[in-house]
């Protein structure tokens, strides 16, 4: 082989390089919660006697996220889990009654999956989502639509937090009553999230 088609089949190896390499990040790739980094749900809610907090930590939760040229492109193949028993607040004994209206026992787990996602860049790396989803809490699952906020980090991580606001009764819940019905839970609450998320084969390395 003379020096000409030498450096040929060079450039046709670097060049096949380069687009494997294209092709390699116009793929989604798995992302997942990053343990323990500042990765938060919580559950407000209220009574006629006073408001009260529940904060769980402890959680898994993956997804595929696209990312072409710095862009969130989309996000598919959500799902989030939550072990039940895991939420708690200032008083073991209101933590032992969420756990009972949550028939923790006989469902465990709260888990949600995602079945579409609409995305809008709000800002630079700031991506508004429309994400509908099935949430299933104490055996129920409801589809509902939540507006979401993700954040592209400078460490190529993602961070996704919101809110949304939610009734006991869409799950079939009954607000329960308390101290011989002096205290009654109110239907409403409010979730809030704060999740950040690694692409698995770096996170996979470092753990």
């Amino acid at each position: 082989m003379n020096h000409f088609y030498k450096k040929i089949l060079s450039a046709l190896v670097f060049a096949a390089i380069i687009i494997g390499a294209a092709v390699q990040q116009l793929r989604a790739q798995t992302f997942k919660l990053i343990p323990e980094k500042d990765a938060t749900i919580k559950v407000l809610g209220s009574s006629n006697v006073h408001d009260w907090t529940l904060v769980s930590s402890s959680m898994e939760s993956q997804g595929e996220f696209k990312i072409e040229e710095n862009q969130l492109r989309s996000i598919a193949a959500f799902t989030f889990s939550l072990n039940a028993k895991s939420l708690k607040s200032e008083h073991e004994s209101m933590d032992g009654r969420t756990y009972k209206t949550m028939k923790a026992d006989q469902y465990p787990k709260v888990t949600y999956k995602l079945t579409s996602a609409t995305i809008n860049a709000a800002s630079k790396n700031k991506y508004q989502v429309k994400a509908t989803g099935d949430l299933a809490i104490a055996g129920v699952t409801q589809t509902i639509v939540m507006n979401i906020l993700a954040t592209v980090n400078p460490d190529n991580t993602i961070t996704v937090t919101g809110s949304e606001n939610l009734k006991l009764t869409d799950f079939k819940i009954e607000p329960p009553r308390f101290m011989l019905g002096a205290m009654k839970v109110k239907n409403d609450l409010t979730i809030q999230f704060n999740l950040t998320y690694k692409n698995n084969q770096l996170l996979t390395k470092t753990l």
